[in-house]
């Protein structure tokens, strides 16, 4: 008799504690939560301009035109001089804080273009660190430092 209520109680036991083995819907919910992309924002970087739009695509937009708008009036301040005639597009890698601040971090252009305006990587980063300071990109509800790549036309005539 005792074997036979030892053998029942071993089988409830067993059947009882599966559920000690499966998590629950909760802790399936919370692990995949804890799961972050960080290869995209919710929010893009904003200018102040481009805070009131509320479609994310017009948003970004908004940033590119003030950013190219914004570095080609300071770019235009500078004069060049160069022998060849140039019409490239250069890339500016910059980065965007998660105060909002801008810091130039490099320059891709051809060889052509650093030979012949040996210059345009300072002016490039007085340009870019001169920004105004801007709304951070956003994921999940934090401040986030991203990185964009601004293209810039380079078109002079030769002197």
């Amino acid at each position: 008799m005792k074997l036979h209520f030892f053998c029942v109680l071993i089988v409830f036991l067993l059947f009882n504690s599966c559920q000690f083995f499966v998590k629950s819907e909760k802790e399936l919910l919370q692990e995949l939560d804890t799961i972050v992309d960080f290869t995209s924002v919710d929010t893009s970087p904003t200018f102040t301009i481009c805070k009131s739009l509320i479609d994310k695509e017009k948003q970004t937009n908004c940033f590119r035109n003030t950013i190219q708008q914004k570095v080609g009036e300071k770019l235009a301040t500078f004069s060049l001089e160069v022998k060849n005639p140039i019409d490239e597009i250069v890339v500016v890698t910059i980065l965007i804080n998660q105060k909002g601040n801008f810091k130039y971090q490099e320059l891709q252009a051809s060889e052509m273009i650093t030979n012949e305006i040996p210059e345009l990587d300072s002016i490039l980063r007085v340009s870019v660190e001169s920004l105004p300071k801007i709304y951070a990109a956003v994921k999940r509800g934090i401040p986030v430092a991203t990185q964009y790549d601004l293209p810039i036309r380079i078109k002079l005539e030769e002197n």
